[in-house]
């Protein structure tokens, strides 16, 4: 062959192998089962509610609908050439929703859109990918939570000369251990209030950790309540008045003391309620072992030791008439009016007792509506009965939900919102014991406003909520906008935790949230003074969770006596920055990263409101001292992690 021939050949054998190797795919068109997103499922050439994709009423054939807060990993092998998109929110949300589209090549950014809000046209996109081997399409919600953030990655596509990009798991991170464990000398950690209504029952457990066996003691309580030496419960009834109290602990190592105000008047719930819900762990698969077992966990765990004291029974405990039932002659009423329970809960009073005498408080469940979420029997115009029967068995919290109601009024005013939440509440106030009323209805009607008007202690102000980065961070990080509305006795309530082992069903699974992202949870709901129920398997606590459940200088910051809501003082593309006033005159400060890569965040002072000096900065999850620092403090944060410090003026 001559040269010139195989010049020829081998070059035509270079172009060939390089049309071969070159290509372009849609985004779409790879697989998206690892795609995470806040809300749904990605929609392949669809919106995530499976409408045509349409921005700013214009269609489009291809892309991928989805919802934030969404991640996409992808790997490349170096020779994808581009990416391209048109972005933006679905037209579907009428113009509601806002996102942020950005994308990170090998941990730099590479591209973010501005804030991208419903009704506005297309933004288009185009980034250069040359030599980048790990590609991250994420998108990110405004100010105002996930809600309607119906986010589309249009006409989206790769160029590459190569291998096809390929869709990957999220890296897994694994689980790291911050405080360090309690001393063997007793220490207590009880609220440093409770509040009780004159002749109610008082119960009240003085959380105490340090090596058993230990005693208990008060000084200064009011006639008609004692202590018990051994448990340390508090327990009795008395009449109206403010006592100080000092509680004692004592173990063969030491003792110690802490003073605590028993408010005997008008207000409950004075800080948030802290225990454990049947919902986001069993769902409809409960039964009276499975609550008894929950109790008794609590207690073997030691989270009982540090606040830890509401074991409340969700939906699924009533009876719920099928066609079995209609043919048996079934009822799910008594000749009075009084709702029955179904064979899964044989004795309520038995139970309620059972958990009383472990220290404990517990709770129960039902709708205003004829039927609950599930379909079980509702309280609707049985409410009186109700609110007796509540109160004959035992139970010391209500969680009404306005699932059923949307049958009795749908599209409901201001005042249809209120009416079933006033009427329940003024039953359980005529009561001979304390109920913790706590409203579910989601937000609607910006319940936070009205909440504590019409009888309640706590109030739902989102929908629900699951464990994933999109649902936790945009529900928590949306409660701004509640926060002059928090008090003793009224509080803002984001949903539960999703920690641990959760499920909502007989099948559990490990929490999606990443360690970093949990952290965060946990951070994030104390400062936001938010009522703090675990969703998990108590029985399958492992130590990492146990941990995460039990640093005290944390519960403290969910449980200050102030009982101010956090603020968002500080809020970048990457970071936010939360302040909480706290009674002693310090502040909580919480540092987030909300980016996909690990970034420094900086609180200024100035901008938290903080007047000019020096302060002494604390890790409260580390339990560490950091030191004195004037202007600002700042701190490296993980990927959805957190920076938890108390700020005290030196």
């Amino acid at each position: 062959m001559t040269l010139k021939r195989f010049l020829l050949v081998s070059t035509l054998s270079l172009l060939c192998s390089s049309l071969l190797n070159a290509g372009e795919v849609y985004l779409s068109e790879l697989d998206m089962a690892n795609c995470q997103q806040g809300w749904g499922q990605p929609g392949i050439n669809v919106s995530v509610d499976g409408n045509k994709l349409t921005i700013g009423g214009e269609q489009y054939d291809k892309g991928l609908g989805t919802h934030s807060d969404s991640a996409i990993l992808l790997q490349l092998d170096g020779k994808v050439k581009s990416f391209t998109a048109m972005v933006g929110v679905d037209s579907e949300t009428g113009a509601r929703g806002s996102v942020r589209f950005v994308i990170y090549g090998d941990n730099k950014k590479l591209y973010s859109s501005e804030l991208l809000k419903g009704g506005q046209p297309a933004t288009q996109v185009a980034v250069d990918l040359s030599g980048v081997r790990e590609l991250m399409l994420l998108t990110t919600a405004g100010d105002n939570g996930i809600d309607y953030d119906h986010a589309n990655w249009a006409q989206a596509k790769f160029v590459y000369d190569g291998a096809a990009p390929k869709t990957a798991s999220q890296p897994v991170e694994e689980k790291y251990i911050l405080t360090p464990p309690a001393p063997a000398e007793p220490r207590i950690n009880s609220a440093s209030i409770f509040g009780v209504r004159p002749g109610s029952p008082v119960l009240y457990t003085i959380a105490a950790t340090g090596e058993r066996p230990m005693t208990f003691s008060a000084k200064g309580l009011p006639k008609g309540v004692t202590v018990d030496e051994k448990t340390g419960q508090i327990t009795g009834q008395t009449v109206r008045g403010s006592y100080k109290v000092t509680l004692i602990a004592k173990n063969k190592l030491g003792k110690a003391t802490k003073e605590l105000t028993l408010e005997v008047g008008d207000k409950i719930a004075l800080t948030p309620p802290m225990g454990w819900n049947s919902w986001n762990c069993w769902g409809c698969a409960i039964d009276e072992a499975k609550i008894r077992d929950s109790a008794q966990w609590l207690v073997k765990s030691g989270l009982i030791n540090h606040g830890w004291q509401y074991i409340n029974i969700d939906d699924c405990w009533m009876k719920k008439l099928d066609t079995d039932d209609e043919v048996l002659g079934g009822t799910r009423r008594d000749e009075q009016g009084y709702i029955l329970t179904n064979k899964n809960f044989p004795d309520m009073r038995k139970l309620t007792d059972y958990i009383h005498g472990l220290g404990l408080k517990t709770g129960i469940y039902i709708s205003p509506g004829p039927s609950t979420c599930a379909g079980f029997e509702g309280s609707y115009k049985y409410e009186k009965q109700d609110a007796e029967i509540f109160a004959a068995w035992g139970f010391d919290y209500l969680k009404y939900d306005w699932c059923g109601y949307g049958s009795i009024v749908r599209n409901p005013d201001l005042v249809a919102l209120k009416l079933p939440y006033i009427h329940m509440a003024h039953y359980l106030a005529q009561q001979p014991r304390d109920i913790v009323y706590s409203l579910c209805q989601y937000g609607m009607g910006e319940v936070w406003q009205w909440g504590g008007e019409v009888g309640g202690n706590c109030w739902r102000t989102t929908g629900d909520i699951v464990d994933t980065w999109g649902s936790m961070a945009g529900i928590g990080f949306d409660q701004a906008k509640c926060t002059p509305f928090a008090r003793p006795g009224n509080w803002n309530d984001p949903d539960m935790l999703v920690v641990g082992k959760v499920g909502w069903g007989p099948n559990l699974h490990d929490s999606r949230l990443t360690p970093s992202e949990q952290y965060t949870h946990i951070s994030l709901w104390s400062l936001l003074a938010s009522p703090l129920l675990i969703g998990c398997d108590l029985s399958q606590l492992d130590e990492f969770t146990l941990n995460l459940l039990t640093n005290d200088e944390v519960i403290a910051v969910n449980q200050d006596s102030l009982g101010v809501q956090a603020g968002r003082k500080i809020q970048t593309e990457e970071g936010e920055v939360w302040v909480k006033p706290l009674a002693d005159g310090s502040y909580a400060v919480g540092l987030f990263n909300r980016g996909y890569i690990a970034s420094e965040i900086e609180a200024d002072f100035a901008a938290l409101g903080l007047k000019p000096g020096k302060y002494q900065v604390r890790d409260l999850w580390r339990q560490q001292e950091l030191g004195n620092f004037k202007g600002s403090f700042k701190s490296q944060v993980p990927r959805h992690g957190v920076v938890l410090v108390k700020v005290t003026r030196k």
